[in-house]
């Protein structure tokens, strides 16, 4: 494949700062394609990919979205072309990056084109938003992203050396060596994990690649856990390894590390294999002290570090988490067991840990018991999450998910 940059943006407002980094592409040996997904105002540079055919790929006209004036209709309109042209184009062979400069709407546009292209082809974006919750633009997507410090608004002292290593960044990843390809000969895994699980998730990882699998870790962070769910989605994964399900809680709570609603239903809805945890459900995730909601104030908090406050799940909360996990499991179409760690769901919640609560623990489990459909195994594990005989269990059940020998539906 060519080195092509598609260059991506409102050529009205934005193309003296396009018109640089083309540049500078070619001098560096690159080729690019500058498409315009401006509405309103005329062009300050010629596009290669003009608005007209931007919009039609959306299966707009350019002329009633500038006639309604509506400039939110016309990104979403043009932000959706942008995003089926660049696939179109990289689906040819004629695309091996892309770069948006720009504020929100940069954002926006960046967020539909970059979930339309695989993971791995290089996608940057400079943009003042970078600087806030990125979340909505990054959705999940291996974005890359660089604050400009100033307006993308002319060049200037600021701006021209921000564009300017912005543009070698991009250079630099399409000068790199070819990706090496995937050595793994089994099958592939997903699996969550958090810091106060990862002992666990070491364990399962290591004796999976030990057998030629090959194990994909997301971070339950919130976008980790929507990521993963995507993911699932595009039938990468033969099986799941969901070891660390504290992301329910978080949505339950209110906490920051909340994965949205439909968190543990895509293996589900689509047959895909799993094991089931309960890794980090004793704790709900806040900010720094302050940020805290006023009725958790008196709650046990434990401070995991200054940005992050952990609160500690209660029984009620936890019986609740019970039901969720259940409701969303009782459906699933394909193999699925629940394993359970009876001693402590997290490196902070075993005896003499900060959390240590068994009644709350065995409030979450007694609700998986009362709720879970009986045809899906429930393994109650006299072990903590991290201790070697709770990783040998997950790593059992996660050999009967890969051989469909036993389990729900299997």
């Amino acid at each position: 494949m060519t080195a092509r940059v598609v260059l991506a943006g409102s050529l009205d407002t934005k193309g003296e700062e396009y018109g640089f980094v083309r540049d500078r592409l070619a001098g560096a040996g690159f080729e690019s394609m500058v498409l315009d997904t401006g509405v309103l105002g005329e062009p300050r540079i010629p596009a290669d990919i003009d608005r007209e055919a931007v919009a039609k790929a959306a299966g707009a006209d350019l002329a009633v979205l500038a006639q309604a004036a509506d400039r939110g209709e016309a990104m979403v309109a043009m932000a959706r072309g942008a995003a089926l042209t660049i696939r179109h184009l990289y689906d040819g062979g004629e695309v091996s990056a892309v770069a948006v400069l720009g504020g929100s709407n940069a954002g926006f546009v960046m967020a539909q084109i970059a979930a339309a292209l695989p993971i791995g082809v290089p996608k940057l974006l400079v943009s003042t938003i970078v600087a806030g919750d990125t979340r909505p633009y990054v959705g999940t997507s291996d974005l890359t992203m660089m604050y400009p410090v100033v307006d993308i608004a002319g060049l200037n002292s600021v701006s021209i050396p921000v564009l300017s290593r912005a543009t070698d960044a991009l250079a630099g990843m399409l000068s790199g060596a070819p990706i090496p390809a995937s050595a793994h000969t089994g099958a592939t895994v997903a699996c969550t994990m958090f810091g106060v699980t990862t002992t666990c998730v070491t364990a399962v990882h290591d004796e999976l690649a030990a057998d030629g699998d090959e194990v994909h870790p997301f971070h339950a962070n919130g976008t980790g856990g929507r990521t993963l769910e995507a993911m699932i989605g595009s039938g990468l994964f033969d099986a799941v390894a969901d070891i660390t399900t504290t992301e329910l809680a978080d949505e339950l709570c209110g906490g920051v590390c909340s994965a949205g609603p439909d968190r543990l239903t895509a293996a589900a809805r689509a047959g895909v294999p799993q094991v089931v945890s309960l890794g980090a459900l004793d704790m709900v995730n806040f900010g720094s002290p302050d940020t805290v909601p006023e009725k958790y104030r008196d709650r046990i908090l434990y401070p995991h570090n200054p940005a992050v406050t952990l609160m500690r799940t209660d029984a009620d909360e936890c019986a609740e988490l019970g039901r969720i996990i259940a409701g969303k499991l009782n459906g699933s179409t394909g193999f699925v067991e629940v394993i359970a760690p009876a001693r402590g769901f997290s490196q902070i919640s075993v005896e003499g840990g900060p959390f240590f609560d068994p009644e709350a623990d065995a409030a979450l489990i007694r609700s998986l018991q009362d709720n879970l459909d009986p045809h899906i195994p429930l393994r109650v594990i006299d072990a903590a999450i991290n201790d070697p005989e709770f990783s040998s269990a997950i790593i059992d059940a996660l050999g009967r998910a890969l051989g469909h020998t036993e389990g729900s539906n299997a």
